[in-house]
């Protein structure tokens, strides 16, 4: 697990101080993640998306003010902007997404947020355009069914005042959907916390996604 040392953030001169809380926060992504709080990274997969089978959950605790905004990076592994892995073996294909967090009071364990459809976010990359690039013999990145639709991420999506109000809402995906492996399931989730991506597990490959965390 990386951990980025403990967060304590302050608000300006003149503003009532937040109430500082410890939290422990669980997370698994298919495959990769980073999480931020109030534009600052707190937390990081340990495992380099670019292992194959880079499944796991993180467990990490932290301080932080309340409210505060959580922003999460999300990745589905893909070998490059066809969106596909194995490529040139006969395991040839498209992955699929997924992703589940929950973050409690530390001391009391009072759930504070979790991952549902009150989520929001942001598809970033979208790829192939067309599933029938995984069974082309020589995928070519940007041509065709192997083409991509990336956007431009804006360089404050984590800050506390970025405006998310026309991002759409997570989607709730089931267990048999999402099939999450290595990790998930030694981590006790509340019921409320269920899995969610974008609309497409298999042809979203990165979303930014951010929830408000109240006091």
């Amino acid at each position: 697990m990386k951990l980025i040392p403990p967060l304590l953030l302050t608000f300006a001169a003149g503003i009532a101080m937040a109430e500082d809380r410890q939290v422990t926060a669980d997370v698994w992504v298919d495959n990769w993640f980073e999480l931020y709080v109030n534009g600052e990274p707190v937390l990081e997969d340990s495992v380099p998306i670019s292992t194959e089978r880079s499944f796991n959950a993180e467990t990490a605790s932290f301080t932080i003010e309340l409210p505060a905004q959580i922003a999460i990076q999300a990745k589905d592994f893909k070998e490059n902007d066809t969106g596909l892995e194995y490529i040139g073996s006969g395991r040839q294909q498209m992955g699929d997404g997924g992703m589940i967090f929950q973050i409690r009071d530390s001391a009391t364990g009072e759930l504070l947020a979790v991952s549902d459809e009150g989520v929001r976010c942001l598809v970033v990359h979208h790829a192939p355009v067309d599933p029938a690039c995984a069974d082309e013999l020589n995928p070519v990145e940007g041509a065709g069914a192997c083409a991509s639709v990336v956007q431009d991420i804006p360089g404050d999506w984590t800050s506390s005042d970025f405006d998310d109000s026309h991002w759409p809402m997570a989607v709730a995906h089931s267990e048999r959907a999402v099939s999450p492996k290595g990790g998930y399931d030694r981590v006790r989730w509340d019921n409320r916390a269920t899995l969610i991506w974008s609309e497409d597990l298999v042809l979203d490959n990165t979303l930014l996604c951010r929830v408000q965390l109240e006091g």
